[in-house]
């Protein structure tokens, strides 16, 4: 838990009302307090200075790493020079009893082939094949809400995660969260998070090939059992495929897709590696924007209402509608600034491949360069009121200039997850149909604190109130004031509302 004495500790019910964030450290630590420090959290551990810095440089006896804030530097490490900054072996080495040879850990030709197969399963039109299964999961979340929507204080992550996990299982598989297999996924990927593979001492520090990497009993068994559940999933969907009787889904276009360039097709085992991955990211990360989407709006509730207001005023839960979903703009940029505050994934690390000079620095060869979306997203040089709750920040002349070169919830470049645009439909949608339904209040004495695990979550849980809301007051309203004086999005991207050949989040 989060120390309250501290001065830099940001309580939710502070005066300024800042959303919380974790207490920095003090700035100069021993080595081995920070690796506990990173052990225990990664976010905690670092320096408040790094909310200003465009460079720092961390020294140890072993290794040199180097965190950047600089928007050039990003840029030149994830979209003009991917192949020269590949992803850290030690990535691999850390999540490789669940991921095996997934495309997030691979690098080159074999990362290149992967996306091939990959991509066309996540392209613009396949949005609107996979709506209704989407929907479907919304709606089942709300009637799964229905029975704690009495006051009762409520973990809203646990909620959010099934939620994310029944969203994950219905579009790849066609198959809800309560058919078995999925159900027993769903328990040992939670099992498995608790084990905190992340954090594996590997996948942070340049150890020797020799030396062991440490992931704990737990975390290997968890690993086996979830790909064996996979692997179930998979080889009946490969039956099915070969029978001529497989539904239309995401694991059947993927499976059914060659590389366009060799004609390879992914194998059963390669696809165990991929669903590992898809689960993961897009459940992992969706749960954790949903959930402290949801804990800003209820500290916000004039937001809240907002929310609920273009709810009632356009989404009839009776009637799948994919059109609606542009009409979210509010729910939407709620959902970008979550993602802001509390990028799912706070950190990613790269390797030079060769000399580098960045900022009057040379990073030799095999340097660890830190990307830190978490720092990046909160910068005092860049974004205004950065650690403040503002969604309509991003119609200000520094909000849309920040969000171009400074917002990278989903990475960037040709490595940008290939579900983020999937992901900016089912964020907006779900909490849309839950504001439109329950009013959400803070638990005052049990204040959410975030700290770093798979993805950054509540320390100690994310507690909210949950209770019916009125429909009466809704049911004359007029256009909502945002949805009508904000222009229709100009291109295909869902994260700036511009054209989609500049959109950050990929097509």
């Amino acid at each position: 838990m989060a120390d309250k004495t501290d001065p830099n500790y940001i309580d939710p019910r502070a005066p300024d009302n800042r959303p919380p964030m974790p207490t920095p450290r003090k700035e100069k630590v021993r080595l081995l307090e920070y690796a506990r420090m990173m052990q225990k959290d990664i976010l905690s551990a670092q320096p408040a200075r790094l909310y200003r810095a465009w460079m720092a440089e961390f020294k140890t006896p072993f290794f040199r790493s180097y965190l950047t804030n600089d928007p050039e530097i990003v840029t030149e490490v994830l979209k003009k020079r991917p192949d020269d900054f590949p992803k850290s072996d030690r990535i691999r080495e850390g999540l490789a009893p669940l991921l095996g040879e997934s495309v997030f850990v691979t690098n080159g030709e074999q990362w290149k082939q992967q996306r091939r197969i990959i991509d066309p399963a996540f392209e613009g039109g396949r949005l609107r094949e996979s709506f209704a299964a989407m929907w479907e999961a919304a709606i089942a979340t709300v009637a799964r809400l229905e029975g704690l929507a009495d006051g009762r204080e409520v973990e809203i992550e646990e909620e959010t995660s099934h939620a994310a996990a029944d969203v994950i299982f219905r579009t790849l598989f066609s198959i809800p969260i309560e058919h078995e297999v999925a159900r027993q996924v769903f328990a040992k990927f939670k099992e498995h998070q608790l084990a905190n593979p992340i954090h594996n001492l590997g996948a942070y520090v340049p150890l020797p090939k020799w030396f062991p990497r440490f992931h704990s009993r737990t975390t290997r068994r968890t690993a086996r059992e979830i790909r064996a559940l996979i692997e179930q999933l998979t080889a009946q969907r490969m039956a099915e495929i070969e029978a001529g009787t497989a539904p239309p889904d995401l694991a059947t276009k993927i499976m059914t897709t060659p590389d366009p360039q060799t004609g390879h097709t992914f194998t059963t085992q390669e696809m165990v590696d991929q669903v590992a991955i898809f689960f993961l990211a897009g459940h992992e990360t969706s749960a954790s924007a949903m959930a402290w989407s949801l804990c800003l709006l209820a500290q916000f509730p004039d937001w809240q209402e907002k929310v609920a207001a273009e709810a009632f005023q356009h989404l009839d839960p009776e009637r799948p509608d994919f059109a609606a979903v542009g009409k979210l703009r509010i729910c939407r940029d709620v959902f970008r600034e979550a993602l802001r505050l509390y990028a799912p994934v706070p950190m990613m690390i790269r390797e030079a491949q060769k000399d580098e000079p960045f900022r009057d620095r040379v990073l030799k060869k095999g340097a660890q360069i830190i990307l830190s979306p978490w720092h990046l997203h909160r910068h005092e040089r860049i974004w205004d009121k950065p650690h403040e709750f503002h969604p309509d920040r991003f119609a200000t002349d520094n909000g849309k200039q920040a969000l171009r070169k400074a917002y990278y919830p989903f990475s960037a470049g040709p490595r940008v997850c290939p579900g983020a645009g999937f992901a900016m439909v089912e964020g907006p949608l779900i909490l849309s149909h839950l504001c439109r339904r329950f009013h959400f209040e803070l638990v005052p004495d049990k204040p959410a604190v975030p700290t770093a695990h798979l993805t950054v979550r509540g320390a100690d849980g994310i507690w909210l109130k949950i209770t019916p809301r009125d429909p009466k007051p809704y049911e004359s309203l007029p256009e909502p004031e945002k949805a009508k004086d904000r222009p229709e999005p100009r291109g295909g991207c869902p994260v700036t509302s511009g054209p989609a050949g500049r959109c950050p989040v990929g097509p």
